[in-house]
């Protein structure tokens, strides 16, 4: 099975493009933290990671250098041939999966809308405010 599942800090803001179709596609690389750290080895891992459709434009919309992101994907390798004739290798992490890991205000200093409490609502349903429409990368 490949499956992979990071949290990391993202090392510059992602970078989004259009295909001709209209499909985006975000890149972007996060600094992962090692679990074990050695002297004299890096305390990272700076994998590069690429997203399509939707989910790159969630994280467009939402994730910027510095801020942390927890993301489940699949390792994808490749190969291509530069104008000089050599041929390089890629490993790439397709995110299939993105959440968030802190909160707004720890990050970049703006605030999101206060969390609704179960214990608010009589039914035990989530009362969901009207303005968070506006916030939803989809309808």
């Amino acid at each position: 099975m490949n499956n992979v599942s990071l949290v990391g800090r993202f090392t510059r803001d992602p970078e989004v493009r259009y295909t001709d179709g209209g499909l985006s596609i975000a890149r972007f690389s996060l600094a992962v933290d090692r679990r074990f750290k050695k002297d004299g080895q890096p305390d990272a891992d700076f994998p590069n990671c690429v997203a399509f459709g939707k989910t790159a434009e969630f994280i467009e919309k939402y994730f910027h250098k510095g801020q942390r992101m927890g993301l489940v994907g699949r390792i994808q390798t490749g190969s291509y041939i530069k104008e000089d004739g050599t041929k390089v290798y890629t490993t790439d992490v397709v995110v299939e999966n993105v959440e968030f890991v802190e909160s707004k205000s720890s990050g970049s200093g703006q605030s999101l809308p206060p969390e609704p409490s179960i214990a608010d609502a009589n039914d035990g349903w989530v009362n969901v405010p009207d303005s968070i429409d506006e916030e939803l990368p989809f309808n």
